[in-house]
């Protein structure tokens, strides 16, 4: 069977492999290398494919016995095929990913200022793309360049921004390499990142109600023209809808939000079992965390310490893909917490009539009583939720989000 790959300096969390189970039937492998590795593994053969990524693209130049017209466009490799003699073909299905993305999120760079931040080597092919699309100004902000971020109120006008630096991706999550306010004109941002599927860069854009995209659909895009270049034929686009769609619900978590005692844990453990996601419960995490209760930190600690430690549990937990989270009752009262969550996250609202909540070991329902937690947390969930489930038993309402969800 052929052998076909990606090689990268850190690979742990990488999609590709589920993409190209999707697209054909060969033998896809990661292949992490530090620096001082390439050489030796390139010249070794070992493979008849590869899809090249950071920090690797200039550096697999010197290997390739033959550029395409994109390669040499770029200055930059993303996907390597040996001939029958035993040379190395570099490709770029960069441009391709990248031009997919802009048109099928429906924005037209035509006559538009843009902003490319990062000035590796995605940022040549986003650049090669945007003035083949009639961008009227393309500035590229580096850290040390003429543009760079000290000086960045010069280009404040931009019409929309493109990221293609690692600033937000797993496991840096929640940093973001600008700030949006200034951007007054700004009307579209594009992040290359695909992990998380929204960076805090995306989270800021949607907030503002700017259109904005992530870099799944470029990744799929330039795996299934790197598949046409493996196998020598051709495949139709609509394949790169088909397997975003199942990457995003197969990565994505699941998060069960509601009132405490409605079940969240137990319905979540259903889920979880029946998608074959792992589970988390964020209240059991800060009990290990803790060492203590949860009834034992309200009493000793207080409301506010525990939410402290709450939004610092789902810092952490937020970041995973493909789980099934279940939260305290409590979540929606810090809006820190959306953001975390949204990040990768579907947020279902486990909606239970007040007399079937539970009571047993709930310091604020003891506290407030149910009715008044109730009314005051409804409109939270529903605001939060992206779909809201009735509860009508275990095993029926994890099926139920399974349906509804797609999983």
């Amino acid at each position: 069977m052929e052998k076909y790959g990606l090689i990268g300096e850190k690979l742990s969390h990488s999609f590709s492999p589920q993409i190209h189970a999707l697209l054909a039937d060969y033998e896809y492998k990661l292949y992490e290398r530090a620096p001082d590795e390439v050489g030796a593994f390139l010249t070794g053969g070992g493979f008849d494919g590869l899809n090249v990524t950071i920090p690797y693209k200039k550096t697999v130049l010197p290997y390739c016995a033959v550029l395409s017209d994109n390669a040499t466009k770029i200055g930059c490799v993303n996907t390597i095929i040996r001939g029958s003699d035993g040379r190395l073909y570099g490709d770029n299905t960069d441009l391709f990913g990248f031009e997919y993305m802009i048109k099928k999120s429906g924005f037209s760079p035509a006559g538009k200022k843009a902003i490319i931040l990062g000035s590796g080597g995605a940022s040549l092919t986003v650049k090669a793309v945007l003035s083949e699309l009639g961008a009227s100004e393309i500035v590229t902000i580096s850290r040390t360049g003429s543009d760079n971020y000290s000086n960045l109120q010069k280009h404040y006008d931009a019409d929309f921004i493109v990221n293609t630096t690692p600033v937000g991706m797993y496991p840096n999550n929640g940093v973001s390499p600008v700030e949006l306010d200034q951007f007054t004109k700004c009307n579209a941002v594009f992040d290359l990142i695909y992990n998380p599927s929204k960076t805090k860069l995306l989270l800021d854009a949607e907030e503002k109600g700017i259109a904005c995209a992530n870099g799944l659909d470029m990744l799929v895009a330039q795996a299934k023209r790197a598949c046409e270049l493996f196998l020598s034929k051709s495949i139709d686009d609509s394949r790169i809808g088909e397997i975003v769609s199942v990457i995003s619900r197969n990565s994505g978590n699941v998060v069960l939000i509601g009132m405490p005692g409605c079940g969240k844990s137990t319905i979540g453990r259903a889920l979880a079992l029946i998608t074959g996601r792992e589970f988390i419960d964020s209240d059991e995490q800060i009990v290990i965390k803790t060492g203590k209760s949860i009834p034992r930190i309200f009493d000793e600690d207080g409301e506010a310490v525990f939410r402290k430690i709450e939004t610092e549990t789902l810092e952490e937990i937020s970041k995973k893909s493909h789980t099934v989270i279940a939260t305290g009752g409590g979540v929606v009262t810090r809006e820190q917490n959306r953001r975390l969550l949204r990040q990768n996250s579907m947020i279902v609202f486990i909606d239970r009539p007040i007399d079937q909540l539970s009571k047993e070991g709930r310091p604020l329902s003891d506290i407030y009583g149910i009715k008044k937690l109730h009314e005051k947390r409804y409109p939270l969930y529903c605001d939060w939720c992206d779909i809201k489930i009735p509860c009508d038993g275990v095993k029926q309402t994890a099926e139920l989000i399974k349906d509804r969800l797609s999983l």
